[in-house]
C-alpha cells in the first residue's frame, strides 16, 4: 500500500510539473491502451479464421445437412463464416456471382477489422507534437524568467526546463509503442484478409468441382 501511494504521488507530481499538455498526452495514452487491448482480443486468429471451416461446410453440403439453421450458425460463428455465407447465398447464380458476393462481404469485413486503427495511428502522430508543444511552452517560461529576473532564480528556471523535458519524454513514451502496435495490427489485418480470401476462393472452387478439399486434421 505505501509503495502504491508513493508511485501515485510521483505520477501526480510528473503530471503537475509537465503542465497542461500532460493532460491530453495522458488521455491519448489511456485511449491507445484501450484500443490495443481491444484489438488483441478482436484480431485473434481463432475468432477470424477457425481451422477447417471450409472443410466443415463442404461436409455439411455433401451430406445434405446444410440448411437454414446451419447457414445462420455459420454466419454467426466467425468473420470467415460471415464471408462464406455471403457466397453460399448466391451459389445457385454461378461462380461469378459467388465471388462478387464474397468480395462485397470482404470489403465490409475489412472495415471492421481495421476498426480504431486510424485512431491509433493518429495518437502515434499527435502525441510527439503535444510533447513538442509542452517543450516550447516550458522554454518560453524559462526565457520569460531570464528576461524578468535574470538567471538568479534557479527554481523558476528549473521549473520551465522540467516542464519542457517531461512533456517531450511523455509524448515520445506514448508515441513509440503506439506506432509499433499500429504497424503490428495493420500487418495482422493484411495477413488475415489474405488468408480469408484464399479460404473463400477455395470454397468457390470446391463447390464448382475445380478443386479437391482435404478434410483431415
Amino acid at each position: 500500500m505505501p509503495l502504491f501511494a508513493t508511485s501515485s504521488g510521483m505520477l501526480f507530481d510528473l503530471l503537475k510539473t509537465g503542465g497542461w499538455t500532460m493532460v491530453p498526452i495522458t488521455l491519448c495514452s489511456l485511449i491507445a491502451m484501450g484500443i490495443i487491448v481491444e484489438r488483441f482480443w478482436s484480431l485473434q486468429r481463432s475468432r477470424i479464421l477457425p481451422k477447417h471451416l471450409v472443410a466443415q461446410v463442404w461436409t455439411w453440403i455433401k451430406n445434405g445437412q446444410f440448411d437454414k439453421t446451419k447457414m445462420r450458425d455459420l454466419k454467426n460463428s466467425s468473420v470467415l463464416g460471415e464471408v462464406l455465407t455471403a457466397g453460399l447465398l448466391n451459389h445457385q447464380h454461378g461462380r461469378a456471382a459467388m465471388k462478387a458476393s464474397i468480395n462485397e462481404a470482404g470489403r465490409a469485413v475489412v472495415v471492421r477489422l481495421e476498426r480504431f486503427l486510424n485512431t491509433l495511428g493518429s495518437i502515434a502522430l499527435v502525441t510527439p507534437l503535444l510533447g513538442l508543444l509542452g517543450t516550447v511552452i516550458g522554454m518560453i517560461r524559462v526565457f520569460t524568467v531570464i528576461r524578468v529576473e535574470g538567471v538568479g532564480n534557479a527554481d523558476a528556471l528549473a521549473g520551465g526546463i522540467s516542464e519542457a523535458l517531461i512533456t517531450t519524454a511523455a509524448g515520445m513514451a506514448v508515441a513509440i509503442p503506439t506506432l509499433v502496435m499500429h504497424r503490428h495490427f495493420s500487418r495482422r489485418v493484411e495477413e488475415l484478409v489474405s488468408e480469408m480470401e484464399q479460404e473463400a476462393l477455395k470454397m468457390v472452387d470446391v463447390l464448382h468441382g475445380e478443386r479437391e478439399i482435404f478434410t483431415g486434421n
